[in-house]
């Protein structure tokens, strides 16, 4: 297995609460946007970047827009000549793109990638940004009669757990009520001007209606417009980089580990291949597994936080359980005990995640490793963890179909 080191220097995102298309802005403008935000924080000569890896799920049918590569060598006259790739994988497309930009910088072919993901989603109404999401699952096979696709294939998931081990909505609510009060420290995050009153985070029809089933408004991430951008190198580079702007080189965050499972399309395949196992996704955990093992660590208790994919409440509820901070089903015990909250013993999407500070789709899984360079360097601000130096993140697409988890520490 090549040990070569991938290096994280820094990014960039834009604000998430923006409707670029109120403003009359394309997709071109989101992605430059972002693109030049992270030159400008890392101070990286455009004529440095060697390839880009751009992630993106439905650009042709939200934006009518392919061919991404070809806006980004638009962005800028050094970007001319530019090797660079789309990469799809729904709502894990970003961290694909990550997957495999590291992968050129592990073989020695480039030594500085930038990876870019975006996502304009609220150019179009709510009910077609749906339409559209809804091709991540197996068109004509599955959810067919559902109004919201995405909502209906995860109350299934709720149903689940709650045949298996017993859920409470009040446990989903509460997951959903940490992720927004965290948002409201994330001057980035969609959510963080929303107010919510007492009933916001019940099964109250009115204040928390329902969407699909058990899954109610709160418990959904958000449409979003957004881009996220972060650079990646090789040793060398990070060296120079170190020396160019006198950082100590040790402080560069590294990606220490990964973990990268693909599972079969339908979300009742997923289901019956658990049936006797103990976990309800057993191919996210050994991801999750995968991880930690290429990073050295022993497990959760070598985290400080964690980026995760709530585009559901019940999603994070999984993740607990298969992260290991609890055994299989206890996952409750987490949320009870505060120890998920932002001071508790390992914050979950202290930046806000999908439910608050919001869910450009391409973009996130770019997003969720931007924020873990953020908290294992001290820049997070507002939203800092503290002495953070190992930071756990999960991106999955689909009904974890594609499921991509990283460490980023120094």
């Amino acid at each position: 297995m090549n040990t070569s080191k991938v290096y994280v220097l820094g990014g960039y995102q834009t604000d998430f609460s923006k409707n670029w298309a109120r403003e009359g802005k394309d997709i071109f403008d989101l992605l430059k946007s972002s693109v030049e935000g992270a030159l400008e924080s890392t101070k990286i000569d455009p004529s440095e970047v060697e390839v880009c890896h751009i992630g993106n799920f439905v650009g042709e049918l939200g934006s009518k827009q392919g061919q991404l590569g070809g806006l980004f060598a638009s962005i800028h006259p050094s970007f001319s000549g530019v090797p660079a790739s789309r990469h799809e994988a729904a709502c894990a497309s970003g961290s694909i793109a990550i997957l495999a930009a590291a992968a050129d910088i592990e073989s020695g072919r480039y030594d500085l990638a930038c990876v870019t993901g975006v996502e304009l989603l609220r150019n179009v109404s709510g009910e077609q940004a749906a339409d559209n999401l809804g091709v991540a699952c197996w068109t004509g096979r599955e959810a067919q009669d559902a109004t919201y696709p995405w909502p209906y294939l995860f109350n299934r998931l709720i149903d689940v757990y709650d045949d298996r081990y017993g859920i409470r909505y009040e446990h989903l609510a509460e997951i959903a009520k940490i992720n927004l009060d965290n948002a409201k420290r994330n001057p980035n995050a969609q959510t963080r001007k929303w107010q919510f009153n007492e009933y916001s985070f019940l099964e109250n029809d009115e204040h928390n209606h329902v969407i699909e089933g058990r899954v109610r408004r709160q418990d959904c991430g958000q449409v979003t417009d957004g881009g996220a951008t972060i650079f990646l190198s090789s040793e060398k580079y990070a060296k120079a980089y170190a020396d160019r702007f006198q950082i100590p080189f040790e402080n560069i965050p590294v990606i220490k580990g990964w973990g990268h499972k693909t599972a079969p399309m339908l979300l009742e395949d997923k289901i019956k291949e658990s049936a006797e196992q103990r976990y309800v996704f057993p191919h996210v955990r050994k991801a999750i597994e995968d991880m930690f093992d290429r990073a050295g660590l022993r497990g959760v208790d070598d985290i400080d936080a964690i980026e995760t994919h709530d585009c559901f409440s019940i999603t994070e509820y999984m993740a607990i359980d298969h992260f290991g901070i609890t055994e299989p089903g206890e996952n409750w015990k987490a949320i009870e005990s505060g120890d998920i909250a932002f001071s508790g013993r390992i914050p979950i999407n202290p930046s806000g995640g999908l439910i608050g500070l919001g869910h450009p789709v391409g973009a996130t899984g770019i997003r969720m490793v931007l924020d873990a360079y953020k908290q294992v360097t001290g820049t997070a601000g507002s939203y800092q963890v503290k002495d953070a130096k190992n930071v756990a993140t999960l991106n999955i697409g689909g009904s974890t179909t594609t499921t991509v988890c990283f460490v980023i520490g120094r």
